[in-house]
């Protein structure tokens, strides 16, 4: 799942987008309405968490256009102002969800996992496939019964292929919904991630390369 940050408050922005990387995230962060605008344009995010008061370009005006855009990219506004009317005017503009500040991290992360399942069609938090077994809400996977220590790019890359049911993903496609925006190196990332899974999966071989397109899960 990917997920763009637009906080102006450095710090905080750090923070949350860490948090989020812990949880197996690929997280962006902008600081300002302009810059967040740019990032929406060039890819594709699941979740945006977007600050009210931004400065420049107001968090208000950020949502119109995502609205008006008709990006599938699900909007978390954050604000101090955390009165009713307030949040009733958040979620007119056509925000997803909001939360006012200062909130508990561990209901953002809830709220943000929420909204990504939302951002694409409908599939169960617990995964399945040849013998692969992958329980999204709490993190953990195995293979016949075999617990796997992931890291988290590593469950990135495994939730995206499972996800895909079988279907070939892109190597492109990999670093869209796992790697950061300013991961430097990430193609050679994609094939040393791959080749540690492969390494944790074990007998039989259950990633498959497919030459000149990208990878999948044997049925």
């Amino acid at each position: 799942m990917r997920v763009l940050v637009v906080e102006d408050e450095a710090f905080l922005a750090e923070l949350i987008a860490e948090g989020l990387r812990r949880a197996a995230l690929a997280v962006d962060v902008a600081a300002d309405g302009l810059e967040a605008l740019r990032k929406l344009g060039l890819g594709e995010y699941d979740v945006l968490i977007l600050d009210r008061d931004l400065p420049g370009m107001h968090g208000d005006d950020v949502c119109r256009r995502v609205v008006e855009q008709r990006l599938m990219t699900r909007v978390l506004m954050l604000t101090a102002a955390g009165t009713v009317r307030d949040r009733v005017e958040g979620l007119g503009l056509g925000a997803d969800d909001y939360l006012a500040k200062p909130f508990a991290y561990d209901e953002l992360l809830a709220r943000v996992l929420a909204l990504g399942r939302r951002a694409r069609p409908a599939l169960p938090p617990v995964l399945e496939r040849a013998g692969i077994v992958l329980d999204t809400a709490r993190r953990q996977a195995s293979r016949d019964g075999r617990h796997l220590h992931l890291s988290r790019k590593e469950f990135g890359v495994l939730e995206t292929l499972l996800r895909a049911e079988g279907a070939v993903v892109s190597g492109e496609d990999l670093i869209e919904q796992v790697w950061e925006e300013h991961t430097s190196y990430r193609t050679n990332a994609v094939r040393v991630t791959l080749s540690k899974l492969r390494a944790k999966l074990g007998e039989p071989p259950v990633v498959e390369t497919v030459p000149g397109a990208g990878y999948r899960i044997a049925s």
